[in-house]
């Protein structure tokens, strides 16, 4: 446990970080989920889907959660699903 103050304040930062990077990778990785669900499903909103996933997964790269090159090769390989 850290003794000086702005040490303690740091641990709360990071910790306020470390929850909201952990939520928005998990909506990432949801609307990832979904996609490929209503894809191999069949259905009609995998379009709106894709749409979404590739919302979330900019976001992510947006706030350095992901590096740039994984999330083009997350977005070509879903855009390729659902070419097929």
């Amino acid at each position: 446990m850290p003794q000086i103050k702005s040490a303690m304040k740091r641990v709360k930062t990071i910790e306020k970080a470390n929850n909201r990077n952990a939520s928005q990778l998990s909506t990432m990785r949801s609307a990832i989920k979904k996609f490929k669900a209503a894809q191999a499903a069949g259905n009609e909103e995998a379009a709106d889907l894709l749409k979404a996933a590739t919302r979330a997964i900019d976001m992510a790269s947006t706030k350095g959660l992901i590096h740039a090159n994984k999330a083009g090769r997350d977005k070509s390989r879903l855009n390729k699903m659902m070419a097929k």
